[in-house]
């Protein structure tokens, strides 16, 4: 079952059980991935892309949740917390530090990068073999520290 089916599926559990707040949470997910599905005109939507797309999304509540806290909204803090752990739930575990920093090396190795003027290069390749696995900032952070030593 492909994540898109098991995103529906979740969405029947949740209507079946009343779990509102998770039942909007997984609407807002399948809206996503059916306006990518027909943004190209295909129908089918790879699990890369609803990774993806969860990736995005769930950075986006983590934005939203920074914003409310700094206004002193804790009632929409607590809402768009309760939304990222759903979100959350879809999305592979983050790669711990050491693990991204091995990544990395392997693929400065594999691209032959040389000093930081070859960071494009290695972002180019880091970028797309560790999509969800890692944030976009925090592979270009290891990247710069791995270039430059």
């Amino acid at each position: 079952m492909n994540l898109a089916d098991q995103i529906n599926e979740d969405i029947k559990t949740a209507m079946k059980g009343g779990d509102k707040e998770k039942l909007m949470a997984l609407r807002d997910i399948k809206s996503k991935i059916l306006l990518e599905a027909t943004k190209d005109g295909s129908s089918e939507v790879t699990d890369d892309k609803v990774m993806s797309i969860l990736t995005k999304l769930n950075k986006q509540r983590m934005e939203s949740i920074e914003i409310f806290k700094t206004q002193g909204r804790e009632d929409l803090v607590e809402e768009e917390q309760k939304q990222a752990a759903v979100i959350q739930a879809y999305l592979p575990q983050p790669m711990s530090t050491e693990d991204l920093e091995k990544a990395v090396k392997e693929i400065i190795a594999q691209v032959g990068a040389a000093g930081p003027g070859d960071m494009g290069k290695v972002m180019g390749v880091a970028s797309k073999s560790l999509n969800g696995k890692a944030d976009g900032k925090a592979i270009s952070e290891m990247v710069k520290a791995c270039l430059a030593s």
